[in-house]
């Protein structure tokens, strides 16, 4: 058995806001305290997108002062937040695919994890264009036998917050289904982007999407017109958190982790009653 965390929606900015900047900083540090003392320590950490804030390269700079502490393999993913190029000066090491989409495959203790690019620049939505989908499925198709984990930003599935919602009918959920089809070797599609975890199905395979580091959206689930503002919270200061995904052999369990510190309320000190 072992595990893979999963951070996301991290939002480091340089903004004129000192107290977001440092809220997001202290929030990511707490995470990745969180992770580091785990036991068993994972073996990686996923970082699936939005990154930053406004895809600045300072923001970047600021990004990279923080990783630069982690004692864990980190993989790196984009989201909407970031600007694919300012990502690829940052962090050159990071691979991309031929069209220059930050798509790859890495070996995971033996999993296999297969990175996915759903930005396009300008939209706030996921995007998943045709040679985009053509480099998954022939990446699957060169390891069909070996469980895999696919990773994004953008759920292909709806959470019910309806403002953060995609519809059902966009054509890049539609390229990214084909492209899975068939694919039995992926156990599991981890995502972030919405600021709070739920999962669902998708072309046959479970979608988890991950808590952020930064600030939760707010859980309503209420009829929503994003052209017509109403009034309604949709961001609250819910604690930082990480999603943990656990290999056991076969399938993938996954906790959701809230982290910081807390006092322990039982130990381990005599034998457990037999049942």
């Amino acid at each position: 058995m072992f595990t893979v965390a999963q951070i996301t929606d991290l939002h480091i900015t340089t903004d004129i806001d000192p107290a977001r900047q440092r809220n997001n900083e202290r929030r990511l540090r707490e995470v990745l305290k969180a992770i580091h003392a785990l036991k068993p320590r994972p073996v990686a950490i996923i970082a699936s997108g939005d990154l930053v804030d406004h895809g600045e390269p300072e923001e970047y700079v600021a990004l990279k002062g923080i990783l630069c502490d982690v004692e864990i393999p980190l993989h790196l993913g984009i989201g909407n937040h970031d600007l694919r190029e300012n990502f690829r000066r940052a962090f050159p090491e990071c691979p991309v695919d031929g069209s220059g989409f930050v798509q790859y495959a890495a070996d995971v203790s033996g999993i296999r994890l297969v990175m996915c690019d759903t930005v396009e620049t300008g939209r706030e939505g996921g995007a998943f264009c045709e040679r985009r989908a053509a480099w998954l499925k022939k990446t699957l198709d060169a390891e069909p036998r070996r469980p895999t984990i696919v990773a994004l930003h953008h759920p292909p599935i709806a959470s019910g917050i309806q403002w953060m919602d995609p519809a059902p009918d966009e054509e890049w959920i539609a390229q990214l289904a084909s492209a899975l089809e068939g694919c039995k070797q992926v156990r599991m599609v981890i995502c972030g982007h919405v600021h709070r975890a739920f999962h669902g199905l998708f072309a046959g395979t479970l979608v988890s999407a991950s808590p952020a580091t930064a600030p939760q959206l707010t859980l309503d689930m209420t009829d929503a017109d994003r052209r017509i503002p109403d009034g309604r919270e949709i961001v609250r200061d819910e604690p930082p958190a990480y999603s943990l995904h656990s290999w056991g052999g076969e399938e993938f369990a996954t906790h959701v982790c809230v982290a910081g510190d807390f006092a322990p309320v039982a130990f381990f000190d005599q034998p457990f009653a037999a049942l």
